[in-house]
């Protein structure tokens, strides 16, 4: 080595070397364990990306409805298409009860281990579920916090390659000013993160989406319900909002959080909305989970289950329950 007057450069003796390898060997380890303990830690995990390969789950209202429905028929054709596609799991106590969950999560989480893909859960069992509407339901106060804990203890069961996505309550934050219950769902979520973070899970809160609340009024909600202890937010749940006005809308969001990121469903969002978001006719899948992300956005997914009713309304059976005329409408365009 030279010098910019053009002599030889001293060396350094051989302490002094050795003296700085071990120096510059245990500052590596160093960042290496932090970087470790982060990734390990952090109740946001490694984010999702475009491209991720998401979990198929083997039994599912679409594919219960493909195998009784008449051979060759168009509701059979649909159910199949859709039954075939990476869908969230919704657990509800329901379907999903407490004492049942635990081992179910469980079941699901090898299902995907299997397939090496990443389950995604949508956790539906709030007090006072959806304000007495449609979708009302879910555990009394007692019971609800043990059956996170069953969930919980399940996802980190999972362990190493148990990867999930979980989307913590639906339209909790953003129907809590109209429900007039925010300080008691800020408490509820709170709670329920503490009981479901995991290494390998990464949760989204409810997030409402680009039509529905303001972004700076969603923004507080979701600071007092502890965005900053997960991933991020969800957008766009069970709603038809093109893509394309979701993504904005969580930038904007992203913007006033900080780092807080964000996944959006495009279950039935390929032909926009009308505004309605009960039940509205003429409506088409979306974009594949796991076709779109940003820095923002780490992926879409198909959150709703297409072929569910949103409810009593045009037409439409109970919330949830399997609707052969909705599954034909939203899939006929499908490949």
């Amino acid at each position: 080595m030279r010098s910019d007057r053009g002599s030889r450069s001293r060396q350094p003796s051989r302490a002094v070397v050795l003296a700085t390898a071990i120096a510059g060997g245990a500052l590596a380890l160093f960042v290496a364990v932090v970087v470790l303990l982060v990734m390990t830690l952090s109740p946001a995990g490694r984010p999702p990306e475009p491209g991720l390969r998401l979990a198929v789950a083997a039994d599912t209202e679409a594919s219960r409805a493909a195998a009784s429905a008449p051979d060759g028929s168009a509701e059979q054709r649909a159910a199949e298409y859709l039954a075939a596609q990476p869908t969230a799991v919704w657990l509800t106590p329901e379907a999903f009860p407490p004492g049942e969950v635990g081992a179910q999560v469980e079941g699901l989480l090898a299902q995907a281990r299997s397939a090496q893909a990443t389950l995604a859960l949508v956790v539906y069992g709030l007090p006072g579920r959806d304000c007495g509407s449609f979708s009302a339901g879910g555990l009394d106060a007692q019971q609800y916090p043990g059956w996170i804990a069953e969930i919980g203890d399940a996802l980190r069961a999972g362990g190493a390659g148990g990867r999930s996505i979980v989307v913590l309550e639906p339209d909790s934050l953003a129907l809590a000013p109209e429900c007039g219950n925010e300080d008691e769902r800020f408490a509820q979520l709170s709670a329920a993160i503490d009981g479901l973070t995991a290494p390998d899970a990464w949760i989204y809160l409810d997030g409402g989406h680009s039509n529905w609340l303001p972004a700076d009024r969603m923004a507080d909600l979701l600071r007092s319900a502890g965005v900053d202890r997960v991933r991020g937010f969800a957008t766009n749940v069970s709603n038809y909002n093109a893509t394309g006005d979701e993504v904005d809308y969580a930038h904007r969001l992203a913007a006033l959080l900080g780092d807080a990121h964000a996944v959006i469903d495009t279950s039935r969002n390929g032909a926009g909305s009308t505004g309605e978001w009960c039940n509205p006719p003429e409506r088409r899948v979306g974009d594949p989970g796991g076709s779109v992300g940003d820095d923002v956005v780490d992926t879409n997914l198909w959150i709703k289950v297409p072929g569910e009713s949103d409810g009593t309304c045009n037409g439409g059976p109970a919330a949830g329950t399997w609707w052969p005329a909705s599954a034909i409408s939203l899939a006929r365009d499908a490949d």
